[in-house]
């Protein structure tokens, strides 16, 4: 039975697909991420679409009303593919594609063929004959249309020690793969394989962040995305942010430990993902990774406590090409890999490679404002002659760490928040339904935004007892520190009222603080104000589901128009994945990095005046902020 195939209006895109994918899956792979703040639960009902043509099958219509069905409404998380269907995606829900931009195309019929880091050969190989004195591998490279010398390396002992089994179980009709001339001088044979395998080629590509690692299974024959897997970085307990795990690697064997507690993380996800789709690793023929330079460090082994002394030096901005093997992921031991470049002590490979999905790639004249907001906040601004970047160390309070009920953004976070300005009661949205158990970075800036314009806090953060409807009462003993009641104890999953406290604000207003002044400092440095910005992206996990708005309002984003802010989701896996498919890309990623001014924060006091300024609600300079004032109450 052939796989049904979805075909997503606008743009006319077609994917192949599995019966019983989730059609958010579907529309995810064939065009890129749409609006779901629920993380796929069905609990928000942000990513509606309507089936023009075909059925689904429906999991959920709790958010859909009879009329909505009628019309062909569905949520995309909800619904499973079950035959041929066509889908139309609200421009509103759509994530937007960069013009200029590097584009990866999950189309199962590429416009584009892939030119990834390895290739794929059958070839008839001469069998040995009393006149043919040459050796098994000196008549593979003859067929390959290879120099015969042994003047380099051409194989791994491994390679060379299967060889002759190979060769005359099959015949001598094998699948040589060889890594492309550039990753090493020469071309590298991979592995040999009897009978045709072209037809079975796979990469993965690998976003290793502080909080979360990603990895893409690519079908590099169909250019397409198989399966993306997501899990924590086990590493997590040993530090959430990136100083504590640079303190924590100071022993050699701490480091080794950190070390092998990425790979866990990185190999659980490949194994998954394998195991699923009916992929062996050894199938698995090339990676690329991206990651922030401590992740980098920290997964190769290297030694990361210079990074975090003066003068802020990493062992490597740009890692040596290495093999399967010598990294130690799950996938063929030969198989090439490829480390996006770094820039700087705080601004690696994820960066580089997520301006892949910008016009910052391109060669353009307008002013572009590159955003990745999470435990180590990095900024990008410039155009295609000129880049500035910078990090700031906004902390984990966005992460779900550092304030009193914080959490990640899973099932049983407040991720919404709206406060009635009469009573100063709060109206929550929580990830996958039912009672709150804490609440995640996105609902901490709604909150803090709430708080700010129904006047509950000053522009300090100091919580007015006043004006809090008796929700803002004393914690403990002391009037010091006053807390604001989030969610009655009735109403939390944990049985207790679910508070913010003057500490957690004042957490919440550094992290803040640490971007606006970050991009601030940037801009000044170069003479130029926000009203220059032209776009403004926002990258990462917490930046997908971000409320703008609520961002300008408590001075995290700069007050510019809604209108120029993109979201990305993703945008170091999405790069990543085309450095893995594009030779263009991984051309690109390294003229880019070579492009990049990086300032270092810690040096300029400067930066520490801009950073002093915006912990203030919106800012000490409420010019900045025009509209914002406006939403006070009198």
């Amino acid at each position: 039975m052939p796989a049904p195939t979805v075909t997503i209006i606008p743009g006319d895109t077609s994917i192949e697909v599995k019966a019983g994918t989730a059609l958010l899956d579907a529309i995810v792979a064939a065009q890129g991420d749409i609006e779901a703040s629920c993380g796929g639960s069905g609990g928000c009902g942000q990513c509606r679409v309507r089936v023009t043509a075909g059925a689904v099958e429906h999991l959920d219509r709790s958010c859909l009303d009879a009329e909505e069905l009628a019309e062909g409404w569905v949520l995309a998380c909800s619904s499973r593919v079950i035959e041929n269907v066509t889908v139309h995606v609200p421009a509103e829900m759509a994530a937007a594609q960069p013009s200029g931009a590097e584009a990866v195309n999950h189309d199962a019929t590429p416009t584009r063929p892939v030119e990834g880091l390895v290739h794929k050969s059958f070839i008839e190989v001469d069998p040995p004959s009393l006149d043919n004195s040459f050796g098994d591998l000196e008549r593979l490279r003859i067929a390959l249309g290879e120099e015969s010398d042994s003047a380099h390396s051409f194989c791994g002992l491994d390679t060379l020690q299967s060889l002759p089994r190979v060769l005359r179980e099959s015949g001598h009709r094998v699948t040589a793969t060889l890594a492309a001339e550039g990753y090493r001088s020469r071309a590298h044979l991979v592995k040999i394989e009897p009978g045709d395998t072209v037809a079975s080629a796979f990469g993965v590509a690998i976003d290793v962040g502080t909080t979360t690692c990603a990895v893409h299974l690519a079908n590099l024959n169909q250019n397409s995305i198989a399966a993306t897997g997501i899990e924590y970085n086990r590493q997590l307990n040993r530090g959430l942010d990136i100083i504590s795990r640079i303190n924590y690697a100071r022993q050699p064997e701490r480091r080794a430990e950190l070390r092998q507690l990425i790979l866990e993380t990185l190999n659980g996800i490949i194994h998954k993902l394998c195991d699923e789709n009916g992929v062996s690793t050894t199938d698995i023929d090339s990676a690329c990774v991206a990651g922030n330079t401590t992740m980098m460090h920290l997964m190769l082994g290297l030694d990361p406590e210079y990074i975090r002394l003066d003068p802020y030096t990493p062992v490597a901005n740009v890692p040596p090409l290495d093999f399967g093997h010598e990294l130690g992921l799950a996938i063929h031991p030969n198989a090439p890999i490829l480390i996006a470049p770094g820039v700087g002590s705080y601004v690696g490979g994820d960066i580089t490679a997520g301006l892949l999905r910008t016009v910052l790639a391109s060669a353009t004249d307008e002013v572009s404002l590159f955003l990745d907001i999470g435990t180590n906040g990095e900024a990008v601004v410039g155009n295609g002659e000129w880049l500035l970047a910078c990090a700031a160390s906004a902390g984990p309070a966005f992460e779900g760490s550092g304030i009193r009920c914080g959490m990640r953004a899973d099932p049983g976070a407040v991720e919404r928040v709206r406060i009635d300005t009469r009573s100063g009661r709060a109206e929550v949205s929580v990830i996958g339904g039912g009672k709150a158990r804490g609440i995640c970075g996105s609902g901490a800036v709604d909150l803090l935004a709430e708080l700010w314009t129904a006047g509950l806090i000053d522009a300090s953060g100091k919580l007015d007892a006043a004006r809090g409807g008796g929700l803002v009462q004393p914690r403990g003993d002391t009037s010091r520190n006053l807390s604001y009641t989030l969610v009655d104890a009735s109403d939390s999953a944990t049985g207790e009222d679910l508070l913010i406290d003057q500490h957690d604000i004042q957490n919440l207003l550094r992290t803040k603080a640490a971007v606006y002044g970050a991009c601030s400092f940037m801009l000044r440095s170069v003479g130029l104000e926000f009203s220059a910005i032209d776009r403004v992206y926002v990258a990462g996990g917490f930046g997908r589901f971000l409320d703008i708005g609520q961002a300008i309002a408590i001075g995290m984003l700069p007050e510019v128009p809604v209108e120029r802010f993109i979201y990305l989701g993703n945008a170091s896996l999405a790069g990543a994945h085309a450095m893995l498919t594009s030779s263009e890309a991984r051309e690109k990623v390294v003229e880019l990095a070579s492009r990049i001014t990086y300032l270092e924060l810690n040096v300029d006091p400067a930066y520490m005046d801009e950073y002093t300024a915006a912990l203030f609600l919106p800012h000490t300079d409420p010019a900045r902020f025009p509209s914002v004032q406006a939403r006070r109450p009198s």
